[in-house]
């Protein structure tokens, strides 16, 4: 769904964001983009959904130059979600920005009354409709910000930072929601620095560092990386770190998976203290 090939970008004062990133992105994967601030995360999502156009090498698109298309175009085929949702939020009521995007393509509004409503109950936002954007939460204008996407209903959807703002329970909530867009068939990308987040919900995980791209894999192949991770000052998850240092060869990304992955050891351990 998505090719970037040799892709480079530079800033008018000079820097060099990107340098020379290929890649692709296939139908219904869970990707997670990782890396120190400043390693290009974010300006390399800005060309996926045509805010920033390469200074060299192309984006792709379900087929197509995102150099040929408008921003409007790409938004019914990309949604994006930004970290700071202020940055995203303008209109008057709730209900107002999650219709925005539906009137301007034109869909009649028995259609967009019908969409408004179904995001704004997945997103807890049905009672808040009136409001205006910015008396609500910061937790609440992140989620005003996801559902403003999802009315579009977007291929692929990515999101800087999903859980900005949240408590344990809306977290939880957003991830469960993105786990369940990409079991319909969305593509998901995330961009964290939430390593946990990155074990128990993605399945492929790109690195970052200084416009280049380090690692792309499976969460488990780029997690047993404990090296390259330290060097890019990227701390894994505890329970991986624990894997590791107990010189297990599975590396383990949940608790339960710690443990089931030990129970051989426990039980060889448990024989030959009885003997």
């Amino acid at each position: 769904v998505i090719t970037v090939d040799n892709l480079t970008h530079v800033y008018p004062d000079g820097t060099k964001a990107l340098k020379g990133i290929t890649f692709n992105v296939r139908r219904r994967e869970y990707i997670a983009i990782i890396g120190k601030n400043g390693s290009g995360k974010t300006t390399l999502v800005k060309h996926l959904v045509g805010l920033l156009k390469p200074t060299e090498g192309r984006v792709m698109v379900f087929g197509r130059d995102t150099r040929s298309l408008r921003i409007s175009e790409l938004s019914t085929k990309i949604g994006y979600v930004y970290q700071n949702p202020d940055h995203q939020l303008f209109c008057q009521t709730v209900y107002e920005e999650i219709a925005y995007g539906l009137r301007n393509l034109g869909l009649p509004e028995e259609e967009v009354k019908r969409r408004v409503k179904k995001v704004a109950v997945k997103m807890s936002l049905d009672k808040r409709l009136n409001d205006h954007p910015f008396i609500l939460s910061k937790g609440e204008r992140q989620r005003l910000a996801v559902a403003a996407v999802l009315a579009m209903e977007p291929e692929v959807i990515i999101v800087d930072e999903p859980t900005t703002g949240q408590d344990a329970y809306q977290s939880k909530s957003i991830m469960r929601l993105l786990d369940e867009l990409n079991h319909e068939g969305k593509t998901i990308i995330v961009i964290t620095h939430n390593m946990r987040l990155v074990a128990e919900h993605a399945r492929r995980v790109i690195v970052m560092d200084d416009g280049r791209i380090v690692l792309d894999g499976p969460v488990r192949q780029v997690f047993s990386n404990h090296d390259v991770l330290r060097r890019l000052g990227i701390i894994s998850p505890q329970v991986t770190r624990l894997s590791a240092m107990l010189g297990l060869k599975f590396t383990a990304l949940s608790v339960r998976e710690l443990v089931e992955s030990m129970c051989p050891t426990i039980a060889t351990a448990s024989t030959l203290g009885n003997t």
